[in-house]
Order: C-alpha cells, then sequence, then structure tokens
C-alpha cells in the first residue's frame, strides 16, 4: 500500500510537470503531437485539437511530445521556430507548474500540522546554546553567515557545516546580536532504538506516541500512536530527551515500559535493535511550533519552498567540497523512496495522507 502511495505521489508530480509544459506550449501557439499519462505501449487514445492524448501500459511518468522539439520543422506552430523568449517560457513551464502543486500542497499541510517559528522556546541548561547567551525568545536570523528563514535551514547548515564553531546572528527586543556557537558532535555509533517517536502538546515536550517505526520492536508489541509512555524501567517519561537516556542507559537488555492508553496502563517488555546512528550535532535549542490561518501558512509555505530551491543551488558546492555526500542527492527511485517512508510511519491513514502531502509538496520543489 505504501509503495502505491509513494508512486501515485511521484506521478502526481511528473504529470504536473508535464501539464505545465504542454498548457504553456498551447497558449504560446506550440503544437502539440501527444500528451502522454505513463509509458510503454499504448492502450488508449484519442485526438482533440490536433493534439493524440493516450494511456501507456507503465503507470509510472508523462510526456509531452511537441512539433520541433526533436526534428526541426517548417512549421510556424514549432517549437524550433518559436522566438527564444517562448522556448524559454515552454521550458521552465513545467517547472513553475510543480510550483505551484507545491504551495497548494504545503500550505494545506501547515494549516493542518502546524509548523515551527524561528523563536525559541527553550535553551538548554549548560548547552552549547546557553553557553553562548543565547535565551529564550530570541529569534535566529542567520547560522555561519547564511540567512534562516525556516528551522530546517538551521539543521541544515548546522549539518552541512560539520558542527564546526560558527557566528549565529539572533534578534532580541528588536536589537541584532552574533553569538558564536560551538555545537557538541555526536559521531556514528551503534545505538539501541525501540522506533518510537513522541509529540508536542501546547508547546512542551509530552509522553504521547506520535509515530511508530515499520517493524520496530515498539510496533511489534502492539504499542500505538496516541499511547502515553507512563515508564521505562521505573522511571518516570516525560520528554522524547528523557526517552531516549533512558533507553540508551539500558543497552541491549529487555526493557519494561509502563504505557496509558484510554486511560487504562498496561505494561509491557521488549527487547531494543541495535541502530546505526549518523553523525549528528547538537546546539541545545527548542523553537516555539504554531499553527497559523491560511495566510500565515502560505507564508510558510512560501519561505520553505525558497529554502529548498537555495539548498538545491548550494548542493553542487557541498558535493564537491564534501560537506554533503552522494547519497543525499536522490533521483526518482530515491524520491519514491524517500515517499514510501515517510507515509509508512503515520499512525493512520488520516496523518498518512497528510504526510503524503507534504513529502509530494517538498518533492515537487526539489
Amino acid at each position: 500500500m505504501y509503495l502505491i502511495l509513494a508512486i501515485l505521489a511521484f506521478n502526481i508530480i511528473v504529470i504536473v510537470h508535464e501539464l505545465g509544459h504542454f498548457i504553456t506550449a498551447r497558449k504560446l501557439g506550440i503544437k502539440v503531437l501527444e500528451f502522454s499519462l505513463f509509458i510503454g505501449p499504448k492502450i488508449f487514445s484519442f485526438e482533440r485539437g490536433g493534439t493524440t492524448y493516450s494511456i501507456r501500459l507503465f503507470p509510472v511518468m508523462a510526456y509531452v511530445k511537441m512539433l520541433g522539439e526533436e526534428e526541426e520543422s517548417d512549421s510556424e506552430q514549432a517549437f524550433n521556430n518559436k522566438p527564444k523568449y517562448a522556448r524559454a517560457l515552454t521550458a521552465i513551464g513545467g517547472p513553475f507548474a510543480n510550483l505551484l502543486l507545491a504551495a497548494v500542497l504545503l500550505t494545506a499541510y501547515f494549516s493542518i500540522q502546524g509548523y515551527y517559528t524561528m523563536e525559541i522556546g527553550q535553551v538548554v541548561e549548560n548547552s552549547p546554546a546557553a553557553v553562548a547567551g543565547i535565551q529564550k525568545g530570541d529569534r535566529i536570523l542567520s547560522y555561519d553567515g547564511k540567512r534562516t528563514h525556516i528551522l530546517e535551514d538551521v539543521i541544515q547548515f548546522l549539518y552541512i557545516s560539520k558542527g564546526e564553531p560558527a557566528i549565529v546572528e539572533i534578534e532580541r527586543d528588536g536589537e541584532r546580536i552574533e553569538r558564536e556557537l560551538r555545537p557538541i558532535r555526536h559521531p556514528e555509533s551503534m545505538e539501541p532504538k525501540i522506533g518510537v517517536s513522541l509529540s508536542s502538546e501546547n508547546d512542551a515536550d509530552s509522553n504521547v506516541i506520535k509515530a511508530l517505526a515499520p517493524g520496530m520492536p515498539a510496533e511489534q508489541i502492539g504499542l500505538q500512536a496516541g499511547d502515553r509512555i507512563v515508564e521505562i524501567n521505573g522511571n518516570p517519561v516525560v520528554s522524547s530527551e528523557r526517552l531516549v537516556e533512558l533507553v540508551k542507559e539500558n543497552g541491549m537488555r529487555e526493557l519494561a515500559i509502563k504505557a496509558e492508553r484510554d486511560g487504562t496502563v498496561v505494561s509491557v517488555t521488549l527487547m531494543p535493535v541495535e541502530v546505526k546512528t549518523e553523525e549528528s550535532y547538537d546546539i541545545g535549542l527548542k523553537f516555539i511550533p504554531a499553527r497559523g490561518n491560511v495566510i500565515e501558512s502560505f507564508g510558510q509555505a512560501a519561505s520553505f519552498t525558497y529554502s529548498i530551491i537555495r539548498s538545491v543551488f548550494y548542493s553542487p558546492g557541498w558535493l564537491f567540497s564534501g560537506k554533503a555526500k552522494v547519497s543525499d542527492m536522490m533521483g526518482p527511485i530515491g524520491m519514491v523512496s524517500t515517499i514510501t517512508t515517510t507515509v509508512s510511519q503515520a499512525p493512520d491513514i488520516g496523518q498518512m495522507l497528510v504526510y503524503l502531502m507534504y513529502i509530494t509538496g517538498l518533492l515537487s520543489v526539489a
């Protein structure tokens, strides 16, 4: 089911892209010979307005065939005989259509799911941020000389800088201040995991399960999204950080968990599994979540889209400098894999569709 949804999302991205080329070409007087859904042998087609519309056997991809695109033609309607501006507009019609798709999907996603603002809600005691003098209520404006529009910018620039000391510009009471951050580096390692992530309630940590990783111990013993993890080995669980600490301290030994569901507390045991964790960096900041109206959500979607496009332009430099890995880049197979992984973590069909909306919007930009 997850793979089917992933292929569907990928097809939506491609079809909208090709529709962008198709509509732009038609508006500019370029003759479109064929608009095809999918690839392979033709199984159905009809002609209208000089264009053949077809459906093909293998349900992936789509394409537009224009007169004079592959072979030159003498016709005034041929792509090769149109002015440069018309050819350029036709070429960018596809990416522009994807941007519109992303704007709609991401606005809907942020309206439903909410988002994190750039205002700091908590500074962890004795963390790099606390040592640097960053305070609750500050707003992050830039990291390592690069403007930050969304939380993902901070995470990305932290990763790209490999945890090296960086200058962070913050806004406090209308004043711009610079602070030097020295992130804590957590090297790649094998760590015990149970496969749960916890949600936040009212801008604070909670012990409510937000999602379970498929095939991991927590899912296998029957824990569900919405359950509260009350205790681990007799120790109260009040946050994601505390959960991670308790699982790590326990190591590869059996865990005793108390979970609450619909007011009833049940006791279960499970054995963690060792999972390879990538190198990570910690600065000790938590940001304030928000759920805005449609206009505010559109603003967040616009900032998100801009940041993704900016990252695309940064990527070649990061790749050749060794700051990013080839595995961080993705083609069609990687896109489908990313969609599948994301939607499979949804606790129910409603959340699955919300996740699908987000990842489809994200990949429409990328």
